[in-house]
């Protein structure tokens, strides 16, 4: 297990330094930063360490870092520093999850006992993570990317293959699959888990500023520029940098970036001075960038430099068997964001959201889940229409769906329908006459399918 860490934010430098100093000489590994959002790039589902942040600063406030904090990662550890006056503000993130807070000014011994007793806890969420991995359950890899359907299974195994090398990976997807999902999956259980994770939205950077967002700039390096800057690139180091929409990139960057993924190594604006990089870049595109290469919107030399190795997400559509347990967890997600009972939606709901095509993927399911939990519902399906049933009847109505999403999915060809759902065939048969399941109506096409089985 990588060395744990504790990741101090506080906006005031003299105050940040001098405690990141206390903590380092009572043994602690920091990490110091001076505005929330560069703490982020740090924090994981895998992460072994704790966060103590002031909680009233400029910009991303503590508040808001321990809501973001939790959506990465629930168990994560957070620890708030308070003025005097916001006791009261203390009080509301103890309740909304934070591990615990301490009024300024305080002693430091006294951050660095609460620390060790966060890390201790830290570090027994992630062995009991590593235990049910071990014990056949679960792994962080399939509880972030889940579903039984050959291409999910396949894109896990290609992930794990790919955890221990430092190769560039191109992600393709439609809008809404999980492309950044895929890409901190890759980034969590490699190598580099413990350096920054850092997501550039090509698509949303200003042109005017591109080169020096990326590579960084010295002191004069133009108008405005009055002191040095790092830019992503160089604040990434030893981590991952994700391109998002890279078909998205101007022309005249894509020059630049080939250059970067060929040599690592960049030069800020205004210098001479080569900077060594080691980095691994993902890049993502909902469009195929073949295409955009055959139209001329994008470089061929840097498509072949990305195409190394391609993962591509299927959209829902093309894998329905997934839509039910998925909605599920996302539910069982939401409820605990939303810090709300569980309330698992009715076999009928279930049925109807299996059938649904899903253009916006597991996003909209996402939002459909939320709603659900805040009980507006799912649109178009009444949440009471279904008649009071046992458990058997809930799950046999669960089941009847999950096979009928599968059997849609590979156009009633029953081959990949009882490998994706972990049966036998004998068992797919008796399943599919005790529900009345036909593969003829439920497939695209009755008859035997191209290398498959009728």
């Amino acid at each position: 297990m990588k060395p744990a860490t504790v990741l101090l934010v506080d906006d005031e430098e003299d105050i940040r330094r001098s405690t990141a100093q206390s903590l380092q000489l009572a043994g602690f590994c920091v990490g110091d930063f001076a505005a929330a959002e560069a703490a982020l790039d740090y924090v994981t589902p895998g992460f072994n360490g704790v966060v103590v942040s002031d909680i009233r600063m400029p910009g991303m406030d503590g508040m808001t870092l321990l809501s973001r904090v939790h959506d990465i990662d629930a168990d994560l550890p957070v620890i708030l520093v308070t003025g005097h006056g916001d006791v009261q503000l203390a009080v509301r993130a103890m309740r909304e999850g934070a591990y615990d807070f301490i009024e300024k000014p305080f002693d430091t011994q006294h951050l660095a006992d609460v620390a060790a007793r966060a890390l201790d806890r830290r570090a027994l969420v992630l062995e009991n993570r590593l235990l049910r991995a071990a014990a056949g359950k679960q792994d962080d890899v399939e509880t972030r990317l889940p579903g039984r359907s050959p291409a999910m299974i396949d894109l896990r195994y290609r992930l794990r293959a790919l955890a221990g090398t430092d190769a560039d990976v191109l992600i393709v997807g439609d809008t809404g699959v999980g492309k950044e999902v895929t890409a901190r999956a890759l980034h969590d259980i490699s190598g580099r888990a413990s350096r920054p994770f850092v997501a550039i939205n090509c698509a949303a950077l200003p042109a005017s500023l591109i080169e020096s967002e990326l590579f960084g700039h010295e002191a004069g390096a133009f108008p405005g520029a009055l002191r040095p800057r790092y830019g992503k690139f160089e604040h990434a180091r030893g981590g991952t940098v994700l391109l998002d929409e890279i078909g998205s990139m101007p022309a005249d960057t894509q020059a630049k970036l080939l250059r970067v993924l060929e040599e690592r190594v960049i030069v800020r604006l205004g210098s001479n001075e080569p900077i060594p990089l080691d980095l691994r870049f993902i890049a993502t595109s909902k469009a195929e960038l073949a295409d955009e290469v055959a139209a001329g919107r994008f470089r061929a030399d840097l498509f072949y430099r990305l195409n190394v190795v391609t993962l591509r997400i299927p959209p829902l559509a093309d894998r329905r068997e997934d839509v039910p347990l998925l909605f599920l967890q996302l539910v069982r997600e939401a409820a605990g964001r939303y810090r709300r009972d569980f309330v698992e939606p009715p076999p009928h709901v279930v049925t109807e959201i299996a059938r649904r095509d899903w253009p916006g993927n597991v996003r909209e399911l996402r939002n459909a889940a939320d709603r659900w939990v805040l009980g507006l519902g799912v649109d178009g399906i009444d949440a009471g229409g279904g008649e009071a049933v046992g458990l058997a009847e809930q799950v046999a109505r669960f089941e009847r769906a999950v096979i009928a999403g599968a059997l849609q999915a590979h156009g009633g060809s029953l081959k990949p329908v009882y490998e994706a759902l972990g049966i036998s065939r004998k068992t797919l048969y008796e399943k599919m006459q005790r529900y009345r399941l036909d593969k003829k109506d439920l497939g695209r096409h009755g008859g035997r399918e191209a290398g498959g089985e009728e």
